[in-house]
Order: C-alpha cells, then structure tokens, then sequence
C-alpha cells in the first residue's frame, strides 16, 4: 500500500471522526514509544497508524478503549458504604480474638447531653464581646 486513504481505512471504522480520534491516538502511542505492527517505509506516525487500522493489524475496538480509557481522569465506583460495626466485625482480629484488639480499638467518643432549658440558660448567661474601635 503506497498511500493510505480514507477509503482504505473507513472500511474498518465507519465514522469518519471516529477514525480521526482512533488513528491520532495510535499516532500519539507510536511517539510515545509503542511497538508498531507493520513495516514504517519511512512513514511518519499517522501514516504508520492509518495503515495499521487499514491492514487490522490492530482492533478499531480495542483502540477505542484504550483511547477511551487514556482520557478518563477519575473513575468512579459505586460501593454502598459499610457501617462502622460491619467494618470493625470484618477485620481479622476481632473475627478470631486476639490480646490486641482491646488495645487496637479506638476509644468510644461520648458527648454531654443538655436539654433545651440549659442551652437557653447558658446563652442568657453569655456577654457580648467588648465593642473596639480597631474593627
């Protein structure tokens, strides 16, 4: 194959742009340093990539993942959260016993309790901060 044309190519791909997207991405990994599967000919990167896609020496589909996931940036995964006693029932030590739990264990966080009365009270007992000209 002396050129490559689109035609050659849109063959494989059948989005015109797709095959834009597939063959640019290709030409990026080859100057990144990825092996190529045909013969270069003294061929320059996008060239080399359309006449990869052309000779499906290389899957449209697993380019289009790889293009796909060479722009995702963050990957989200939808897991339920684990409350904290499933979490601390799941760890080893406390399944099979262990002389270290006890001491492992975070210590339990307890608040005062106060009713509405005495929250009342103690902000009737509070004073305005001295007023300064500085603010």
């Amino acid at each position: 194959m002396a050129r490559v044309t689109v035609e050659d190519c849109i063959d494989k791909v059948d989005n015109r742009f797709e095959l834009v997207l597939l063959a640019s991405h290709r030409a990026r990994q080859i100057s990144q340093g990825n092996a190529i599967t045909i013969d270069r000919d003294n061929d320059k990167n996008p060239v080399v990539a359309l006449r990869e896609i052309a000779d499906e020496t290389l899957s449209p589909d697993d380019l289009k993942e790889d293009l796909i996931h060479s722009l995702q940036k963050h990957v989200e995964v939808d897991e339920p959260e684990a409350d904290v006693e499933t979490q601390s029932a799941s760890r080893p030590e406390d399944v099979f016993g262990s002389a270290d739990a006890e001491e492992d264990a975070p210590e339990q966080i307890t608040f005062d309790s106060m009713s509405e009365e005495e929250l009342l009270a103690g902000i009737e007992g509070l004073v305005p901060p001295e007023k300064n000209d500085d603010y």
